[in-house]
């Protein structure tokens, strides 16, 4: 599950093997994640009515037998009074594409109605929360701004501060680290992939962003969110955390997880970066790329979380990039390398989208120019100095 201090091989994180779990919590210094501490929260919602924000990511590991348990079974087990479930992205069961429209419905298991954060609304409307004493959000994120479990978190808080409901966060570690770089996001180029001015890769977890929303008075209004943030224990942002089950569909293991905040501006163009095969965000191709500079090959069908890939059933050419040693960088080196490599660089870039995942309309014109990465990298640095200063205030780890 947990791997402190050193590297390792990338490994499919779709599940857990119970020698994984059993080796982690034998070792007094593992990460012990907020959900895990039952006995920190637990006076904090006994008796009150419950809604969680929750996805296949929201687990309680068990010593006992090497296993683990979903935090909405555990609750229920514990006869804590859930009322509701809020699904962001991909589902409660993460098994949804990206951006793929989610539906309420309930869910089969536990006969909880499930409520969705990525369809008609991303916001739970006051009729919702009408039943609910306190909020719990538990999920995993990866710390690239695009990654849009971060927004979910900022509407959460937004409607719990309207309510006036209390909002507990159980804290997971950053894959990430500590590392803030790309580009900051300029507000008028918000959405729903970016909607406040950090970097591309912001170096927090989700108890510390949350703090900084608040801090920073990112909400509607300035309106103030009554948090509580359960920390991961023996956790620093140096600490390696090796996940023990993908984010979300397309994010299989280490290394795509390494190389999302690269390759995820692949997402802003016409290239493929690997939704379609098993090695998602560790490859990228096109029909268009140069077949005799960039001659690895392969063909994107129609997989788990990917049902319309890009150029689905096309030939693409393109690098593997699945070995390559990616760790603490966020590098422009492949898409700029893509770019130079288009037969027809008109089909490279579909902009609206390109701009909503750097966050600025500057870096495209920047690649289009033949800028370098040096050069692009040099005039993001006033903005992520900045931003280093404001991340100082809400750290919760060293």
């Amino acid at each position: 599950m947990i791997s402190c201090g050193s590297k390792s091989k990338s490994k499919d994180i779709s599940s857990i093997t119970n020698d994984h779990i059993l080796k982690s919590v034998e070792n007094e210094k593992a990460i012990i994640v907020g959900a895990n501490q039952t006995e920190t929260y637990l006076p904090l919602i006994n008796g009150k009515r419950i809604g969680i924000v929750a996805n296949q990511t929201s687990v309680i590991f068990k010593a006992e037998g090497g296993s683990y348990t979903h935090l909405v079974d555990s609750l229920i087990t514990l006869n804590v009074d859930i009322k509701k479930v809020f699904a962001p992205e991909h589902g409660f069961r993460g098994t949804a594409d990206a951006g793929e429209k989610i539906k309420d419905g309930v869910d089969t298991k536990t006969n909880l109605p499930i409520l969705s954060l990525h369809g008609k609304s991303r916001k739970p409307s006051k009729e919702q929360l009408a039943d609910i004493d306190i909020m719990i959000f538990d999920i995993q994120d990866v710390g690239a701004r695009f990654y849009t479990y971060i927004s979910t978190l900022h509407y959460i808080m937004e409607a719990c501060a309207e309510a006036k409901i209390p909002l507990l966060i159980f804290d997971r570690p950053n894959p990430n680290g500590h590392y803030v770089d790309g580009p900051t996001l300029e507000i008028e180029n918000k959405s729903f992939l970016g909607m406040h001015t950090i970097p591309l890769v912001h170096g927090m977890t989700i108890g510390e962003y949350a703090h900084m929303l608040n801090g920073e008075g990112w909400l509607t209004d300035q309106l103030k969110c009554n948090i509580t943030v359960i920390p991961v224990k023996h956790y620093t942002h140096n600490t390696f955390y090796s996940l023990p089950i993908r984010p979300s569909p397309n994010l299989p293991n280490d290394q795509s997880i390494k190389l999302y905040p690269s390759l995820g501006l692949f997402e802003g163009t016409n290239v493929n970066a690997g939704r379609g095969t098993e090695f998602q965000f560790q490859r990228y191709g096109a029909p268009f790329l140069d077949k005799e500079n960039l001659n690895f090959t392969y063909t994107p069908i129609p997989n788990f979380g990917a049902k319309h890939p890009k150029h689905k059933n096309k030939l693409c050419y393109g690098e593997d990039l699945k070995d390559e040693d990616v760790e603490g960088v966020m590098t422009l080196k492949w898409i700029i390398k893509a770019y130079k490599n288009s037969t027809d660089k008109s089909l490279f870039f579909l902009t609206e989208g390109f701009t909503k995942h750097a966050g600025s309309d500057k870096l495209q014109k920047q690649i289009e120019a033949g800028w370098s990465e040096k050069a692009i990298k040099e005039t993001w640095q006033e903005d992520l100095n900045a931003f280093k200063k404001i991340r100082e205030k809400y750290l919760i780890y060293d």
